[in-house]
């Protein structure tokens, strides 16, 4: 009896509020998007249950495991998701057919499409995070030449799946592995003396073809080979007035969530029609339905999970949960920050949906499988919050 009351006090109610508020929200959005004519006879909202059930199934699982355990299978999971990149170049037509340009997804009947890319995204965390703690238990005096050697390390893991999954290609989980890889490595330990110069290199060099794609396109096209269409979706995002091949999601989106104005239009109030709005434009059809004060509910459950998610990164005095939370809070903060920015031109538009409300099978099981990883991290480590011993490395 202690121990059921245990297990009780130690699993995490507050995430497992906040998963429901999202399952309620995304239930609701897609069952507006899915009144459009281009849905007529599909029921998006039945499937997305059904991957919501799953997707908990993954957390009850996940969560059974401890840090050691996440250890000890960190290398095999990066190993099989490698695998699963790699076979999707390889697979016949019949079960990875190339759509809109790009070969990212496994078709299995009836369960639908499959993004391997979805779950070798945590796959990643969880080996990034493995390196990082092996690497200080074996260099407990970090020096410059330690933390240049674990950036290596960690640049060189993160190199060959951001390599494959640009090949297929797929931009913007590209960016969403980027975007992991700058997580980590800010909370890894190393020194700003080489955080710094790299990363502001980068920022550069990204400002400076930023600055040849707007003023001096010619270049690019002459020395890189870059075809005027491959400009696109940068004039679209902006001037999409200009570009309206380009900028036609961008426009519809502008013109959907500008009409909700407060309040927005009521449930099923859509007059904006934006194909595929219940993936990618889910907040889209959020902004006009429920207008601003749709949209703040949703974007503060984000600062809501945000801030529960820092907050056990902080809590836990296990170096390696941490790195596996700062992983998992950049997955998600860059996810949400790139996807509701392109729908209000803040950003350029990606193929990226918004976590645990967009409709997707996979997006939703490798967001699933991430926050299982942190209740994994409270269930088995309650009894370490607020302690005041030591941490083993700072961050």
């Amino acid at each position: 009896m202690d121990k059921s009351i245990k297990k009780f006090d130690r699993f995490d109610w507050t995430l497992t509020l906040l998963l429901l508020l999202f399952f309620l929200t995304s239930c609701l959005a897609i069952y507006s998007a899915q009144k459009t004519g281009q849905y007529v006879g599909q029921n998006f909202l039945y499937k997305q249950i059904f991957w919501y059930v799953v997707g908990s199934g993954i957390i009850a699982v996940v969560m059974m495991f401890d840090s050691e355990q996440y250890r000890k299978l960190s290398w095999y999971l990066y190993g099989f998701g490698i695998f699963l990149l790699v076979f999707l170049f390889f697979a016949p037509a019949s079960i990875a057919e190339e759509r809109n340009g790009a070969k990212s997804w496994f078709f299995i009947e009836p369960f639908g499409s499959i993004q391997p890319s979805e779950f070798m995204k945590v796959f990643l965390i969880l080996a990034l995070s493995t390196v990082i703690y092996a690497h200080h238990k074996k260099h407990p005096r970090r020096t410059l030449q330690t933390d240049f050697l674990l950036f290596i390390k960690l640049g060189l893991i993160t190199a060959l799946p951001l390599g494959m999954i640009m090949m297929q290609p797929d931009l913007g989980t590209a960016l969403v592995v980027i975007a992991i890889f700058t997580g980590i490595v800010l909370v890894s330990g190393i020194t700003w003396k080489i955080i710094l110069p790299l990363y502001g290199g980068g920022a550069a060099l990204g400002a400076g073809i930023l600055y040849l794609v707007i003023w001096k396109p010619e270049i690019l096209k002459k020395y890189l080979g870059v075809k005027t269409y491959q400009f696109g979706r940068i004039y679209a995002w902006l001037d999409p007035e200009s570009n309206p091949e380009y900028g036609y999601h961008l426009l519809k989106s502008l013109s959907a969530i500008g009409s909700g104005m407060l309040t927005g239009k009521g449930i099923n109030g859509s007059e904006v029609y934006i194909p595929e709005s219940h993936t990618d434009f889910i907040f889209s059809v959020i902004g006009e339905e429920f207008g601003f004060v749709g949209g703040s509910f949703v974007i503060s459950l984000y600062f809501l999970l945000i801030y529960h998610l820092t907050k056990t990164a902080l809590d836990t005095n296990d170096p390696f949960n941490s790195y596996i939370s700062a992983g998992v809070i950049s997955m998600i903060t860059f996810h949400v920050f790139q996807n509701i920015g392109m729908t209000i031109q803040l950003l350029p538009i990606t193929g990226i949906p918004l976590p645990f409300i967009s409709y997707g099978g996979s997006s939703l099981m490798g967001n699933m499988l991430a926050i299982g990883l942190i209740y994994g991290i409270r269930f088995h480590h309650k009894t370490y919050m607020f302690a005041s011993s030591d941490r083993s490395f700072d961050l």
